[in-house]
């Protein structure tokens, strides 16, 4: 059994124009010692839909499906149960570690607290267990003193990596955690976090727009557009040969080191996904697809199976 499964995922959030969906029927699946990519544009529903693992979203957010972690569904926990979920089974790493970090306090005090009020950890060895948690993420002890202001971009994001690991858990969800670094600080954060999933056995989603990224970093990459899942496969087979036409542009978006068409004119993709009150029917994607036909926007894309763990929903892939 999966350590973590979505279950025919449906999020909907209230506004003054009636019930908007942000995720629509996303069924995936993430093993002990895997890592999934979820690829997609800003607006996608990448967020939204972890955000479901530890119940974070807003209360005029509605919920259907099953979000199952070792079996047990985290939409009908209550909140004792929630509350051992978080931390001991699921963590998760925010986007900007600044905004997630408490300025007035020190580093050692942040680490500490989850420790103190989700494990059975003796009080006098929570220091040494916040020692160990910076070796392990590469940081100084002599960063246990320091407030988040002295620390550089990359120092604050691994010490939002620690605190996730603070308890344990046997899931962690990265979302967007190198946005904002350099590149170099960005492969050194990311080496952290799949050198952890390794030696730990944990699982792992990484949530990214940067397609390349992934393809370097996971073991499998699911493709999301207007809240629905388009394509999922191998990592490195999904990047270098995408069959759905979303995946096929976010892969020709990023420059590629070798390639002078793609380093000096990366193709992009014109337009934004659609608004979540504004879904085209048929394909959502078609209104941007550059092989769309006229039977794009009227009939749902199917889903077609091509083997190896690889799925596209499209009309025009496959036989």
């Amino acid at each position: 059994m999966s350590f973590l499964e979505f279950c025919d995922v449906h999020v909907e959030y209230a506004s003054n124009h009636g019930m908007l969906p942000a995720v629509r029927g996303v069924s995936l699946a993430v093993e002990p010692g895997e890592t999934l990519g979820i690829a997609g544009e800003s607006g996608c529903g990448k967020s939204t839909l972890a955000a479901t693992v530890l119940r974070l979203l807003p209360e005029s957010a509605a919920v259907r499906g099953k979000v199952l972690i070792d079996g047990s569904d985290v939409l009908t926990m209550g909140w004792g149960q929630l509350r051992a979920v978080r931390w001991s089974q699921a963590a998760i790493v925010f986007q900007g570690a600044m905004h997630a970090l408490n300025p007035v306090q020190r580093v050692r005090d942040q680490l500490a607290e989850p420790i103190r009020l989700h494990r059975t950890v003796p009080s006098s060895e929570v220091g040494e267990r916040v020692r160990n948690l910076l070796e392990q993420v590469g940081l100084a002890k002599s960063v246990t003193k320091a407030y988040p202001n002295e620390l550089s971009g990359g120092q604050r994001q691994r010490v939002m990596i620690a605190m996730a690991l603070a308890c344990e858990p046997d899931l962690i969800i990265a979302d967007e955690p190198t946005t904002a670094l350099d590149v170099m600080v960005q492969a050194q954060v990311l080496r952290v976090l799949t050198g952890l999933v390794h030696d730990l056995n944990m699982g792992m989603i990484l949530i990214s727009h940067d397609l390349g990224v992934l393809a370097t970093t996971c073991d499998r990459i699911a493709v999301m557009y207007a809240g629905r899942i388009v394509e999922t496969g191998v990592a490195r087979e999904l990047f270098d040969a995408p069959e759905h036409p979303y995946t096929r542009a976010l892969a020709a978006a990023f420059p590629r080191i070798g390639d002078p068409l793609a380093r000096y004119a990366p193709q992009g993709l014109p337009g934004d996904p659609p608004s979540l009150g504004d879904i085209p029917t048929g394909c959502a994607f078609h209104p941007r697809c550059a092989i769309a036909i006229a039977s794009c926007s009227e009939s749902a894309p199917r889903v077609v199976e091509l083997g190896h763990h690889r799925t596209v929903v499209c009309n025009l892939v496959g036989p």
